[in-house]
């Protein structure tokens, strides 16, 4: 049985022909549309297009950067997307004349990794996705804990700094404005203006200005050995380090995957994050540490999970949801 799994995200729309195995067989990709009406197009041409290639496709799972109904037939909100409480499968569904179910993208990811690759076979499992913000997939006994309105759990909205910087979720000191690509640029930006008089690749790449500092770029002068950008590598491995000491505290999972954008550059902090992690927790010392590691599929977790969960969602009897 093949599906198609789709990463909807604010910037483009991934998709992927999914075997049992979790082996990618075909992909398709276009950019996200603004309109609501022009994303549901973009959607339907992806998976027509990937249908048409594969006649043994049964069904396909949505991955999606927002809040969705415990049925997962609804998108409640995506602060990317243009969807607001809309009824997205059964939408998609009459377009494209196939199941479809849809799926927190970081959960779709943590259940991608833990059926075939960073996670596999792990009890208690936690995903964390270091991109532009932080998104968050729990698996317990292999189940996504969605909590009991199903927008668990928002790790990245944690506050790690009381009256910190302000998150464009309403509060201050976020994880995520601390330890993500947003964060790791203005960690530079900070850093930069303290030591205007430092000559550094990552001063002269940006000439003075900090709408160009981007986390990317910050990371590339890392590689580089440019001392302003290894003192945000090692903030932003300070504070990963302590957010992962929260996890473990509140969930004590047997295994945290690193996945995201940023995860690229985990050779540049992932060490270090480690260590601030083993010091910070609860009992240090005394008690057994989460294995910490990088996602095995890489961006391509999320389509491969939602893809996995859509052929058990077809499979399962009516009425019935993991």
């Amino acid at each position: 049985m093949l599906a198609i799994g789709v990463d909807v995200g604010g910037t483009s729309v991934r998709a992927g022909v999914v075997d049992k195995q979790g082996s990618l067989m075909d992909t398709a990709r276009v950019a996200t549309p603004s309109d609501e009406g022009a994303l549901e197009d973009a959607i339907s041409g992806v998976i027509e297009d990937l249908r048409n290639r594969h006649d043994q496709v049964v069904a396909v799972g949505l991955a999606v950067a927002g809040f969705v109904t415990t049925d997962r037939r609804s998108v409640m909100f995506a602060p990317h997307l243009a969807w607001r409480d809309a009824p997205v499968a059964d939408r998609i569904t009459k377009r494209v004349g196939l199941p479809v179910m849809l799926e927190h993208d970081a959960n779709a990811a943590a259940v991608g990794e833990h059926r075939f690759g960073a996670a596999r076979g792990a009890r208690v499992a936690a995903l964390v996705a270091l991109g532009t913000g932080i998104g968050a997939g729990l698996l317990l006994d292999g189940k996504i804990f969605r909590g009991a309105h199903g927008v668990a759990p928002e790790l990245g909205h944690l506050t790690v700094v009381p009256g910190g910087r302000s998150c464009p979720c309403g509060k201050y000191g976020c994880w995520e404005r601390y330890c993500s690509g947003t964060a790791l640029a203005a960690t530079a930006v900070e850093l930069l203006a303290k030591h205007p008089g430092r000559s550094t690749v990552l001063a002269r790449e940006t000439s003075g200005d900090p709408g160009s500092v981007t986390g990317r770029r910050v990371a590339g002068a890392a590689r580089d050995g440019d001392p302003i950008a290894l003192r945000a590598m090692a903030e932003l491995a300070k504070w990963l380090g302590e957010g992962l000491a929260l996890v473990a505290d509140t969930f004590d999972p047997e295994v945290i995957v690193i996945a995201g954008g940023v995860s690229v550059s985990a050779p540049l902090f992932l060490d270090e994050a480690r260590e601030h992690y083993a010091g910070a927790i609860t009992g240090a010392g005394h008690r057994p540490l989460a294995r910490i590691r990088t996602a095995q599929l890489g961006d391509d977790a999320a389509i491969v999970g939602a893809a996995a969960l859509a052929v058990e969602a077809v499979k399962a009897p009516a009425g019935v949801t993991r």
